[in-house]
């Protein structure tokens, strides 16, 4: 079972609790991919990977959500679109 926030919003750490919320189950995934015969090493540029990734495509997400928010203030104010 993963740990919840002491309560909703920012406190002190909170983000030490979301660590030790995750830990036991980061600690799972690490040993079954090392039982599956992946280094460690492996595994955590694997991670590094993933979460690199992870933020690229939420770069991206935010950035065509700006993109479409611009084109429908366009549509509503009656300008072409510039594509």
């Amino acid at each position: 079972m993963i740990g919840k926030p002491r309560h909703q919003g920012s406190y002190p750490d909170r983000e030490v609790d979301c660590q030790q919320a995750m830990e036991a189950g980061f600690q799972a995934i690490v040993d079954c991919m090392v039982e599956a015969g992946w280094t460690r090493e492996e595994v955590k540029r694997a991670l590094r990977r993933l979460i690199a990734a992870d933020n690229m495509a939420e770069r991206e997400n935010a950035r065509v959500e700006a993109d479409l928010a611009i084109a429908r203030a366009m549509i509503r104010a009656g300008r072409p679109q510039p594509w």
